[in-house]
């Protein structure tokens, strides 16, 4: 089967004559003289196979082996030397070479010796991928080793080289924007920026300006001009998380801004032409939006490209361990506390409970933990009530102090979920301040859910 194959010689006999073999194979070939040549053809050509001379110009065939090996780049070295000795080769495979030759070399001795390099680095690539997909417990930003996040780890690994648009959904805080992360940081585009909008925090009017940006004068307060996220993302990657709260006239901007490739700044003029990877994410089931006419078909179409579900925490059994572990060094060493486990209780308590939060909470409950206690060990009586209420042994009840907490009295007024809704998000407003962000994380729900009521509750009157 055909390689790219680059040779390193720097005699131009020998040169001429590993050319005309490599011909010969079909393979595809290149030529540098030099190791600072073939270190840069290397990492840019990225070769299957690397024949190089061990007595170069500049400096050894041996030292060329080094730098390739601390650049990371996966390929078979096989060396060519004249001065062959025992300690020549074992320095040579020391250092990453997968066979040698002594020169002068039949074109016989060297299809054998190249085919059985090819073949081991396909093998050793196949067994790497097979051990990386079906066994790691993380992968970018995620933790878990779940069936469930195996399937994400390889959709995300699959297209990430690809431009195609990738469509993330999941309940609130499985962790969409992460997987938008790790897809950025997984392509060829990682060197570029990664912006995040979330559609759902911009107030409406300021959207457009917010994604594609604004000239000065373009309208009361652009006292100058705005690049926007598009543009700001030009090369790299543009996630709008939050796509099913887009209003329908902000949607009929973003599909001719899929269409076309190009961007037109509020106030401006001239479409300008943006290279940007986009990475749309919900909450809500999008088609049901499509379906009520709150989200359009076409730009449906445009941006499901490749669906990623990401599972809720509850569905990835021993992750949030896992999960809960890492978190725990984490705020630990922020908070400089000495917590390093959790014991049996504290596990059982949190593998049992159904995490409605997902991750987001995980992490709200154990930074609550570990900035109110102290010690070396979580323990079951220092997570929050609703952690332990499945956790009693058989038969046994709570205590009456925390039954009669949780059991409404006799005289507690019935009233519609709704109203309760509207009381307790207005609550924790008036607690943070009119802060939506904090009093979304008091309540566990998303700022946008906040945004959405306050907006509906407003027409109301």
């Amino acid at each position: 089967m055909p390689a790219r194959i680059l040779l390193v010689e720097d005699t131009p006999t020998q040169a001429e004559i590993a050319k005309a073999m490599l011909r010969e194979f079909g393979h595809e070939m290149r030529h540098a003289e030099t190791g600072a040549q073939g270190l840069a053809m290397a990492l840019e050509w990225r070769p299957d196979a690397i024949l190089v001379d061990l007595v170069l110009p500049d400096f050894s065939g041996i030292e060329l082996m080094r730098r390739l090996k601390s650049s990371g780049l996966d390929t078979a070295c096989i060396v060519l030397t004249a001065h062959g000795s025992v300690n020549t080769a074992v320095e040579a495979m020391r250092e990453g070479a997968t066979d040698f030759l002594l020169k002068p070399y039949a074109a016989a001795r060297l299809r054998v010796t190249l085919d059985n390099a090819l073949e081991k680095r396909a093998l050793r690539q196949a067994l790497d991928t097979a051990r990386t997909v079906l066994g790691r417990e993380s992968f970018g930003g995620f933790i878990g080793a779940s069936p469930a996040m195996q399937a994400v780890y390889r959709t995300l690994e699959s297209v990430a080289a690809s431009r195609a648009t990738v469509f993330i959904t999941g309940e609130s805080g499985t962790g969409k924007e992460v997987a938008a992360e790790t897809l950025h940081q997984a392509s060829p585009r990682r060197s570029r920026a990664f912006i995040a909008l979330n559609c759902g925090a911009i107030p409406r009017d300021l959207l457009e300006s917010e994604i594609f940006g604004h000239v000065k004068g373009a309208f009361t307060g652009a006292t100058e001009n705005r690049a926007g996220a598009a543009r700001s993302a030009d090369g790299g990657t543009l996630f709008l998380d939050e796509i099913g709260e887009m209003p329908m006239e902000m949607q009929v901007k973003l599909l001719r801004f899929v269409q076309s490739g190009t961007v037109t700044p509020v106030g401006g003029t001239r479409a300008e032409p943006v290279d940007v990877r986009l990475v749309c994410a919900t909450n809500r089931d999008i088609l049901a939006e499509v379906q009520a006419g709150r989200f359009r078909e076409d730009l449906y179409y445009r941006l499901y490209v490749v669906p990623v579900a990401l599972p809720p925490l509850r569905a990835r059994g021993e992750d949030v361990l896992l999960i809960a572990r890492h978190l725990l060094q984490l705020f630990a060493r922020e908070e400089g506390k000495r917590f390093a486990r959790f014991d049996a209780e504290a596990a059982a308590a949190i593998r049992a409970y159904p995490w409605p939060g997902n991750v987001r909470q995980l992490q709200n409950v154990l930074r609550n933990a570990v900035v109110l206690h102290d010690g070396e060990v979580i323990t079951r009586a220092m997570l929050p009530s609703l952690l332990l209420h499945g956790l009693l042994p058989h038969g046994a009840q709570p205590p009456a102090a925390a039954a009669s907490a949780e059991r409404p009295t006799p005289a507690s007024p019935i009233e519609p979920l709704a109203v309760s809704e509207k009381r307790l998000i207005l609550a924790a407003l008036e607690h943070t301040g009119q802060d939506v962000p904090r009093a979304a994380a008091l309540l566990e729900v998303n700022p946008s859910t906040i945004y959405r009521k306050l907006t509906a509750w407003k027409k109301e009157g």
